[in-house]
């Protein structure tokens, strides 16, 4: 099929606003996003600059506003789109060029939610051992794969880029539900500052950018209720 591209283009060495540039291709109804972009880039126009890596949905690197809605460039079907298909860089983050924003204030966010396990016990002979109901728990929120769609879809975050954001909290979430876990105090004491958990106002719209589909809109909800119970 033929497609009309349109790509919200922006090189801060060279163009003083974006701008939208065309291209015009076939494609197969069943080439992804990304398979498209690779036409254009490597046929058509080599200054066109995204990031890509693993193009399974697994590393997270392309996601991409598409058609107005963030999704991964690789998961996302052409035929699921139509002939026009408009991309933009994800909103709330400095554009360094094109498709490409700066990570590092997602990645401050993340860090600042301890994502990692703490336990201060002596370590077993063996693993520390975990109930399958335990898991379950938190067994979601193992899925984030730090793509940033969720917290670029949220209007708080565009307003306040300070907000910790939804995938802090999923992952943080992780940890405080982790029963081996002894860090979720400390956690907490972070999500509970100024612009953290609170700042949130259940717009959902992070849930339905999820290319992983966690329930992050529940998630935040549970965090919060574990706060208020800790501190009652």
């Amino acid at each position: 099929m033929q497609v009309n591209v349109k790509i919200k283009r922006f090189n801060p060495e060279a163009d003083k606003r974006p701008y939208w540039a065309e291209y015009q291709l076939e494609a197969r109804p069943t080439d992804r996003v990304l398979d498209v972009l690779n036409e254009i880039k490597w046929e058509m126009d080599g200054s066109l600059s995204y990031r890509r890596s693993c193009a399974h949905g697994i590393c997270g690197s392309d996601a991409m506003l598409i058609n107005g809605v963030n999704r991964l460039a690789c998961k996302i079907l052409v035929k699921d789109l139509g002939a026009d298909i408009r991309v933009e860089p994800i909103r709330g983050l400095t554009v360094q060029k094109d498709l490409i924003v700066d990570m590092e204030p997602f990645f401050d966010a993340y860090k600042a939610v301890l994502p990692f396990f703490i336990n201060d016990d002596p370590a077993p002979a063996a693993e520390r051992y975990q109930s399958p109901e335990d898991r379950e728990i938190f067994d979601d929120t193992t899925k984030c794969i730090l793509c940033a769609a969720c917290t670029t879809s949220c209007p708080v975050f565009w307003t306040n880029g300070r907000y910790l954001g939804p995938a802090a909290i999923v992952n943080a979430h992780r940890f405080i539900f982790d029963s081996r876990d002894q860090g979720a105090d400390e956690r907490l004491q972070v999500l509970n500052q100024p612009n953290g958990l609170w700042r949130c106002r259940t717009a959902y719209n992070c849930t339905e950018a999820c290319p992983r589909d966690i329930p992050i809109t529940k998630v935040i909800e549970e965090v919060k209720r574990e706060l208020l119970w800790r501190r009652a």
